[in-house]
Order: structure tokens, then sequence, then C-alpha cells
């Protein structure tokens, strides 16, 4: 009987689904955060009588045939790159990229990095870096007498100084696209890293060739809904249930077959 192994592997996919709403609800309210969704395919199939095949001495073809299918695997756990909506902030370092991209960063190995989290702090040099401590690119260094600091939606970053009426331009952030953003390799911390199904990195400057623009002083929230999210949980739980009666009912049906005398 393959009710047992069908309905475990329905189990496990209503589990996996679990998981992955889980994450979403627990990164609500993280900055910059994509909801995931996890998807699914049907196993192959048993044919015992397969559809054209020849079912009699004239010459018969059977129209439909029979397919017994085996359960469910998952495909993959896509990301939905759906923006979140932008919060109003006020802080001097916060920013938030308006449409599609990615700020660079560089991690401790010198390996590149992505995210879309603005919250951005400096450090005792005055470098400009992420939450974790790595280095923006390109770096850009604010000076420590500096009163204030501007960014204009093409990513120019400006120094406001109390003895100069004129702002000192330190430099230029860039934004990095991808043909595939749902192929980048999520590595924790609100960083992504490219493999070759999101294909290289595509620097260019804000609001240029379908990249996003900056907007000082807001941070993007997570694009996670809750009340979808609650609603899919119901719908996994349920989900689970079902696979575990389906157990209960072959293994009823095992036992009156193993009473019979």
């Amino acid at each position: 009987m393959n009710a047992l192994k069908i309905a475990a592997t329905g189990m496990a996919a209503q589990q996996m689904r679990v998981d992955v709403i889980s994450n979403n609800l627990a990164n609500m309210s993280t900055t910059g955060y994509n909801a995931r969704r996890a998807e699914f395919a049907d196993l192959h199939y048993q044919q015992p009588s397969r559809a054209g095949s020849i079912s009699a001495a004239d010459g018969t073809l059977v129209p439909a045939g029979v397919q017994l299918g085996l359960g469910v695997r998952p495909t993959a756990v896509s990301v939905n790159v759906e923006q979140g909506a932008l919060s109003q902030t006020g802080g001097d370092l916060d920013l938030a990229i308006e449409g599609r991209g990615y700020l660079e960063v560089v991690l401790p190995s010198g390996a590149a990095a992505y995210t879309r989290d603005g919250g951005l702090k400096r450090t005792g040099d005055g470098l400009l870096v992420t939450s974790d401590g790595f280095p923006v690119v390109p770096n850009i260094t604010i000076p420590e007498d500096a009163r204030s600091i501007s960014i204009n939606p093409e990513g120019e970053v400006f120094a406001y100084f109390i003895d100069r009426i004129e702002p000192e331009q330190l430099g230029q952030l860039t934004i990095s696209g991808f043909a595939n953003e749902k192929g980048l390799e999520a590595i924790g911390s609100n960083l992504f890293s490219e493999t070759g199904a999101s294909g290289g990195a595509i620097v260019g400057t804000a609001g240029t060739n379908g990249l996003g623009s900056f907007r000082h002083g807001y941070l993007e929230d997570s694009s996670v809904d809750a009340v979808r999210e609650v609603t899919e949980l119901i719908e996994a739980q349920r989900g689970y249930e079902l696979n575990a009666k389906v157990i209960t009912a072959a293994d009823q049906m095992l036992s009156a077959t193993t009473q019979i005398r």
C-alpha cells in the first residue's frame, strides 16, 4: 500500500511550509526582509496502464490509462521580491531603496554581499558601514566635524559643516541589480550573495537603467503580510492533519487485512 508513503511526503511538505511561514512571521519586523514561499511539485507516477497503449487484438487504444501518483516533493523556497512599505525615521544615516536594487557591502573575507537594509552606521574613523560593521561600497568616510549628512536620490553623499555654507560631497553610493533576484542566496544578517542563477551584479547609478532611487531618512519595512501568513498557516495545519488521517485510514485497512481468517 503506497498510501502510507504518499501521506508521509504530504506531511513532510506541509511541515516544510510551516517552517517557511514561521520564519516569515519571525522576520515581520526585520528591515528590508522579503517574504518567502514554499513551492512543491508532484512526484513521478506508476503507470500500470499507459494512455494510448493497445488494449485488444483489434488495436483498440486505451484513452486515458492508469497513473498512480507517489506523493509530493519541495521544488523551491522562492523569495517574494515585492518591496515593503517605506517608514520615515529621520535618521541621518537611514537609507531606503525605492525600486529595484541592493547596496553592496564587503564581508571580512573580502567577498561581496548585497543588502536592502539601509540602517547604516559609521565607525570611529567615520567609515560608512552596515549594522554588523561591513563597509559599504564604495568606501565613504564622514568627517568627524560634520554637522549633518544628506543623501540625494542619486546616492550622492553630502556633509554639512558649521563654518561653511556649501556642503562637501563625500562620494556617491551605487546600486547593484540582478537579472534574477530570486536566484540570490540568503546568507543571514539581511545579506545576499550572487549565484549562477542570479547572474552577476549590474552596478549602476540610482535611478538609471531600471534601478531604484534612494530615500534618505527612510527604512524599508518587511514585506511580510501577517494576515496572509496566518491564513496559510491554517491551511498548512489542515493539510498536515488530512495527511495524518490518510495514514490512520491506511493503518486501519492493513490491520483489517491481517485479521482476516
